[in-house]
């Protein structure tokens, strides 16, 4: 037998033999203690254990706000009244009796975005799709609440 005839047979098992001495190796790394110290990660339950409910925060939804101004591009609008008691179920959308472009007129509610008429696939619908039916999935009702962690956001350079 020639050399490159048994390089061709041999190349799969060499090729798994180092394979697996890699893997053997990457085991024997993860099995060592870290160097660095431990990360404390502290969770928004402050220490709560989880069979245990943190007591609400003191906060209100602001009534008839103006619209706040958008942080980034894609950002659904946030409600800019309460909500308190609307019902929104498989058969009834509260947010509908104002928002429906057959009744933005008589409400001065701002309509609905012709993006909650198209289906996942893209079809136009002659109604909100069910995707976009249950409003609060992606929009919220403005509030005085504090931010429960410090961070450095910044709005997207195009909206400021």
């Amino acid at each position: 037998m020639n050399f490159p005839t048994l390089l061709k047979r041999l190349a799969p098992v060499l090729l798994a033999l180092g394979l697996f001495a890699v893997g053997i190796d990457q085991a024997r790394a993860a099995d060592k203690p870290a160097s660095a110290a431990p990360v404390k990660l502290e969770g928004l339950r402050n220490g709560t254990p989880l069979n245990q409910d943190n007591p609400p925060g003191n906060f209100r939804q602001e009534r008839d706000h103006p619209v706040s101004e958008r942080d980034f591009v894609q950002q659904p609008p946030l409600i800019p009244h309460t909500i308190s008691g609307y019902q929104i179920t498989k058969n009834f959308n509260k947010c509908l009796d104002c928002h429906a472009w057959q009744k933005t007129k008589e409400s001065g509610a701002t309509k609905i975005s012709v993006t909650h008429f198209k289906s996942r696939d893209g079809v136009e619908l002659d109604k909100v799709s069910p995707r976009r039916y249950f409003c609060t999935q992606c929009h919220v009702p403005q509030s005085d609440a504090k931010p429960l962690v410090p961070n450095t956001f910044e709005r997207a350079k195009g909206m400021q």
